[in-house]
């Protein structure tokens, strides 16, 4: 599709944000079909800005749009550059291009397909004498062209960076309805060239909306529809299938990617409906060292929502030869030097068909690894690496039971062998491997704890394969955020989850838990049952087959997603060297022994007994709700485990008091042989735990301090607490750090941030930075949070401590070398005299009689806020309102910050999975407005 011809120009004057300085025209010899011409491009460049200030280039950005916007989409990056060479940092050109046809460069009257795009490219940077190094940076198509030029000038390249696009589509999977849309017949000339509706419909793609100014700039090229022809000829370009003109270049450039090894860079906009998480995904296949930072919430038209800018530059490769970082390894590709990608697309080929399964034969001599678990774990090394499944080797031919699953609804408690669980294991790995599943795909689990999620999760891990473990806890829209957002190759769920992947278009081969009806199988598009799975396994064993090599510990080994109690939930990938790291600090610590045997309330730990060696039982209760659990249903998986240990979470805790009356003898006596109990997920007072030692009374209480990312750091017991509570400290006394982890504070400035130097000098409030042998890598596709959470600990890096992790959590140590934890550094109260800490205050609340909870937040202006309390109450009020005067004196009385008000409410606002965390953002947007007049409900 083309449009009359019509001579470059330069934007007109006053559009936001872009400095008309920026503004030239380039003449450039013809390249391709257009040889023997010259053709006018316009571009920005900030390189005549540089010179004026006197900063001499480190290198090039070369950026390049898509359809249908123009350079104006690269005004942030040009400014971004100047401003920090002002700065003294290093200065990096950018060069932005309108490409032909497009934006203010030359109308030229000619079909320009990918190939010629790319040529074109090239064609314009020759004319610039264009030398490196040279960083690429592309938006939608524009990524496509940008990495074009990028494979076909190695010389020149330092880097790549990729907003969201696309190089492949798979065969057989239509192209994003928009697109199809748009390029359909008899309506892309009227949707893209007649009318401006394919440009507005674009411009639509941002969250928060652009500002009216934006979108008429980004209009102002394309008034006529003589100009917009090209914006119909990019929608017809599209490849959609493999006879379409553009589909080899396609193929070359998505093949050359796959081969690039300079460093790269994608920032992306998970929510947009063309370019989404699919691409991403493949992309990171073919560049699997990238760095990449997928923002919440944002849109296709990321360049206008996120600080991409900034990204970039910190990002941007420096010093002596920025062309190059030497000297990191470059991960194994998953994908071809074709770029198929079949198991991705669905097209799983299974080698044997299913009459074929066999479930008997013996167990190949080098199946296992025999590693087995030594004795005493501390006559290992600190380095030494055994295998997160070595313990279930150790007992592959116990008969003993191994895991108790109480919660089955459905009928008597399920048992299981570590002969079974052992063999089930094996079944399913060698099941999984036979249908492509190899190492670094990852494998979305939607089953509940208990034998079947614990034997995938062992299969998994022994092929390599990544688990990616997003409890229910997360509600439907964050368990869809985070499966969509991990872009999983495999999921296997239960009905009620595998009904959610097909409703909500999430990702990945469907297995099934249990055996489906043939019309539900259909229906939820599932290729396989785990039972089938088992059963092809079982039949590759017994024929000799060797297994796949076993992952080592610097391989990926799962993606645990945090609770989301204070924003979106985070993919946390631990490597295998820090999940056996883990189980090795847990057995020493509560010196766990084969007989020890564990009751799990609390789903993170429900799967580390086969790890341990050691027995588990999980009790009868609703594990994404952990307030089900009852006193009784301890006491039952107790006696039926002969535990010594018990797991539980804190709301599970609450209630486990709450229903103790229920106890008869039995039971009470079968909870007098626990010796150790654990409350874990967050700190619990000293009043809470001392009634759980009274439901265990020969149990020494344990409540360690931890994270999704580091899931123990610290750990105190009752002892410890009381011992605590004469000390001056405000906050929860969580303990000394465990093992060899280590734990210092950054101060808090005046402003309430935390950018101290991080150190262990007592009484200094600020954020909790934390090393351990197993702190999680990194975060899953969060380049930016990564590098937020580490910032400021180059410094603190040895061999003992390579990773630091900023915890987000406030506190302080005391000279004894205790942590004690005072809330969530987005939770503090910047006031005129400086910032508040929230636990503090809170404690004070909750020694009022009659107060049950409290949550203190602030209100009013930053640096002049006010610090207000909001309680539970016992009973519990009717409504929510301000205090009753009583209390509301009672509690001023108590605090040790002046309070604004004492509001009370029903319940107060927790996270969904530990039902414990109190969501203080929220709480305080609710006393906002309730303080502003506006008439109470629930918070």
């Amino acid at each position: 599709m083309t449009a009359p011809a019509a001579p470059a120009a330069l934007p007109p004057t006053g559009l936001p944000g872009l400095e008309p300085a920026w503004s030239r025209l380039v003449a450039v010899p013809g390249t391709g079909a257009d040889a023997g011409r010259t053709r006018t491009w316009h571009v920005l460049d900030s390189g005549a800005e540089l010179e004026r200030l006197g900063a001499t280039p480190v290198g090039t950005i070369l950026a390049v749009h898509g359809n249908p916007t123009w350079s104006y989409l690269w005004r942030s990056m040009l400014a971004a550059s100047v401003a920090a060479a002002s700065a003294g940092e290093p200065a990096w050109r950018v060069i932005a291009v309108d490409q032909l046809e497009m934006g203010y460069s030359e109308r030229t009257g000619m079909h320009r397909p990918l190939a010629q795009r790319v040529a074109d490219l090239s064609g314009l940077t020759d004319a610039l004498g264009l030398e490196g190094p040279v960083v690429t940076l592309g938006h939608d198509w524009g990524g496509v062209v940008s990495l074009g030029w990028a494979v076909d000038h190695p010389q020149l390249l330092a880097g790549v960076a990729l907003l969201n696009t696309a190089i492949h589509h798979p065969e057989g999977v239509p192209i994003p309805a928009p697109l199809r849309l748009a390029g359909a017949r008899g309506v892309l000339a009227a949707s893209t060239v007649a009318t401006t509706a394919f440009l507005d419909t674009t411009l639509t793609l941002a969250s928060p909306p652009l500002p009216a100014e934006v979108k008429d700039a980004y209009r102002a090229p394309y008034r006529s529809a003589d100009r917009r022809g090209s914006i119909g000829g990019f929608v017809a370009d599209i490849p959609a299938d493999a006879s379409h003109e553009s589909r080899p270049e396609l193929d070359r450039i998505a093949a050359g990617v796959a081969a690039l090894e300079v460093p790269a860079l994608m920032l992306w906009g998970p929510k947009d409906p063309i370019f989404g998480d699919r691409y991403l995904d493949d992309l990171v296949d073919r560049l699997p060292h990238a760095d990449v930072h997928r923002f919440e919430g944002a849109n296709h038209l990321v360049a206008e929502e996120r600080p991409y800018a900034a990204a970039i530059l910190n990002w941007l490769p420096t010093g002596p030869t920025p062309a190059r970082r030497v000297g990191a390894p470059i991960p194994a590709r998953r994908v071809g030097a074709e770029g198929a990608v079949s198991r991705r697309e669905g097209q799983v080929s299974i080698r044997r068909p299913a009459d074929d399964y066999s479930t008997n034969g013996g167990l190949p001599d080098d199946y296992s690894t025999n590693g087995g678990l030594p004795d005493d774990y501390s006559t290992n090394g600190p380095d030494a690496f055994r295998p997160l499944w070595s313990g279930l080797d150790a007992r592959a031919t116990d008969d003993d039971v191994a895991v108790i699953d109480m919660a089955t609804k459905r009928g008597p408690a399920r048992r299981v062998t570590w002969r079974q669980l052992h063999d089930r294991v094996l079944d399913l790995a060698a099941g999984l491997a036979e249908l492509g599943v190899q190492r670094g795909d990852r494998v979305s689990l939607l089953v509940q704890p208990g034998p079947t999620l614990t034997a995938v999760i062992y299969a998994c891990l022994r092929i390599g394969a990544v688990v990616v473990v997003a409890d229910a806890g997360l509600g439907v829209k964050g368990l869809t955020r985070a499966v969509r957002g991990a872009w999983p190759d495999v999921i296997i769920g239960e009905r009620l989850g595998l009904t959610a992947a097909r409703t909500l278009g999430w990702p990945g081969m469907r297995i099934s838990a249990e055996r489906l009806p043939y019309a539900a199988k259909a229906a939820l598009d599932v290729s396989h049952s785990l039972g089938q799975v088992a059963a092809l396994g079982a039949a590759i064993r017994s024929s000799g087959e060797a297994p796949p090599p076993e992952p080592g510990p610097d391989d990926d080994a799962a993606i645990l997603f945090t609770s989301g109690s204070t924003g979106p939930a985070k993919g946390v990938v631990y490597r295998h060297g820090q999940l056996s790291a883990l189980r090795d600090v847990l057995a020493r610590h509560l010196e766990i022994t084969p007989e020890t045997g564990l009751v799990t309330g609390f789903a993170p730990f429900a799967l580390l007994g086969p790890a341990l060696g050691t027995r588990s039982a999980t009790p009868d209760m609703d594990v994404s709700a952990p307030r089900t659990l009852t006193a009784t249903a301890v006491a039952a998986g107790v006696r039926a485990s002969e535990a010594g240990i018990v797991f539980l979470s804190p709301a599970a805790v609450l209630n486990v008091v709450a229903t103790a009356d229920a106890l008869g003898p039995d039971e009470r006596a079968a909870l007098a042989r626990v010796h150790t109990f654990l409350s874990t997920g967050a700190p619990i007072g000293e009043a809470l735990l001392a009634s759980a030692a009274e439901v265990m009374p020969n149990a020494t209480p344990h409540t360690p301090y931890g994270m999704t990312e580091c899931l123990l750091v610290t750990d105190v017991t009752l002892d410890g607490i009381r011992a605590a509570a004469s000390a001056p400290d405000a906050g929860v006394c969580v303990g000394k750090p465990i093992g060899d982890n280590r734990v210092l504070v950054s101060a808090l400035d005046a402003d309430g941030l935390a950018t101290g130097e991080p150190s262990a000098e007592p009484g200094v409030l600020g954020e909790i930075v934390i090393a351990a042998r197993h702190l999680k890598d990194h975060y899953d596709r969060l380049w930016l949070t990564d590098r937020m959470a580490a910032r400021d600990t180059e410094a603190l890096v040895d061999a003992d401590a390579p990773r630091w992790h900023r915890t987000g959590d406030l506190g302080h140590l005391d000279a004894e070398g205790r942590v004690w934890i005072e809330g969530r550094t987005q939770h503090v109260i910047v006031a005129a005299d400086g910032p508040i800490a929230p636990v503090g205050p809170e404690q004070d609340a909750e020694s009022v009689d009659g107060v049950r909870r409290a949550g203190v937040i602030g209100v009013g202006p930053h640096g002049l806020r006010q610090a207000v309390a909001v309680v539970e109450t016992i009973p519990p009020v009717a409504r929510p309102g301000l205090a009753e005067p009583e209390l509301a004196a009672a509690v001023r009385e108590r605090s040790r910050v002046p309070l604004a008000a004492v509001l009370a409410v029903p319940q107060l606002p927790t996270d969904i999975r530990h039902n414990s965390k109190i969501d203080r953002s929220r709480l305080s947007g609710w006393a906002e407005r309730v303080l502003a007049g506006e008439k109470p409900s629930a918070p």
